[in-house]
């Protein structure tokens, strides 16, 4: 019988087999966790497939003979594959009453015998767990926020996500780096963020933008030589361009109205680390507000082109960089 992990709070508290599947071990692990919980599971056993395999006289003592020193108990067999169906059906036979097996196991294809059947069986319980969809993700981070009480945008929501190519244990470790961070903070900078999930320790990123923004293009032309991008990157690399997009958008319209580079520069909020000041400056010289709101709607429809066309992001994010730190001005 094929449940969704939601729907496990529904299930009778006497069922004893269950099967887990797929790769979101993040929600597997869950999933688990709050069955036990749910049981009230105090008596947990954990077997590895193999263990089993090469000890199975032992395990069906252990597990019907009572010698696990409990009547009620869970008995949960990771890193399973159809090679533990037989010993699995034969449990079935014998209609165990006070044991909860929970098989943990990888992908399994449609043709495998073990999720044929949990499939088929009304009382077996199958439980699929696909990879999370960032919607998912962006809804356990920002309650994640809401509880911790730690002001975010929605921007810098979307660039924790991204990174963790959906896996919700990625988030929860990248959640929590934040939170340690940010245990005397109400609120968390952009900047800090790409520091804290490690984005800016392949500091190529942020470089390649800043010398494409600045028309150096020998330096981004090297930078994207130097560094190893792939398709999971793209989206990230996007999302960065439309951060500091926006800001030099905001600095420009306020270099256009005092025409001083440098004050602009020097009193802009919020503060420019000293380090980036010059290569700002060097921004805002060739790029005049017009021309950067342009950029910025093409970004966004840079970013729908590559989720039509994932397989070739590279290629598309590639092109575009390149055009846009070629050019001598934008102005």
């Amino acid at each position: 019988m094929i449940i969704k992990p939601h729907e496990l709070n529904k299930i009778d508290s006497n069922s004893n087999f269950f099967l887990f599947y797929g790769k979101n071990e993040g929600l597997k692990i869950e999933c688990i966790a709050n069955l036990l919980k749910k049981n009230k599971e105090k008596n947990v056993f954990n077997y590895d497939e193999k263990q089993i395999q090469d000890e199975k006289e032992n395990f069906f003592e252990n597990v019907l003979s009572g010698s696990l020193f409990e009547n009620n108990k869970t008995v949960i067999i990771n890193r399973s594959s159809d090679k533990i169906c037989e010993i699995i059906q034969e449990l079935i036979d014998r209609n165990i009453k006070n044991v909860k097996i929970i098989i943990n196991s990888g992908v399994l294809e449609k043709k495998s015998k073990l999720r044929s059947l949990f499939e088929k069986k009304q009382n077996l319980y199958c439980i699929p767990t696909y990879a999370d969809t960032n919607e998912t993700l962006s809804r356990i981070a920002i309650s994640f926020f809401k509880e911790q009480k730690i002001s975010i945008s929605q921007l810098n929501v979307n660039l924790i996500v991204d990174k963790c190519n959906g896996d919700r244990i990625n988030l929860k470790n990248e959640l929590e780096k934040i939170k340690i961070y940010s245990e005397k903070r109400k609120k968390i900078s952009t900047e800090e963020i790409l520091k804290l999930i490690n984005l800016s320790e392949n500091h190529g990123i942020s470089e390649l933008i800043d010398h494409c923004l600045a028309k150096n293009s020998k330096r981004t032309i090297n930078i994207l030589n130097e560094n190893n991008f792939n398709n999971e990157d793209c989206i990230i690399i996007l999302r960065t361009f439309l951060m500091k997009a926006k800001k030099i958008l905001k600095l420009s319209i306020e270099f256009e109205k005092n025409n001083d580079v440098n004050k602009t520069v020097e009193y802009a909020k919020p503060p420019i680390f000293w380090k980036d000041k010059e290569i700002i400056k060097t921004q805002l010289y060739k790029w005049k507000p017009k021309k950067i709101k342009e950029l910025i709607f093409l970004i966004n429809d840079i970013e729908l082109q590559i989720k039509k066309n994932f397989n070739n992001s590279i290629f598309i994010i590639t092109d575009f960089i390149l055009k846009q730190g070629h050019s001598e001005t934008s102005n």
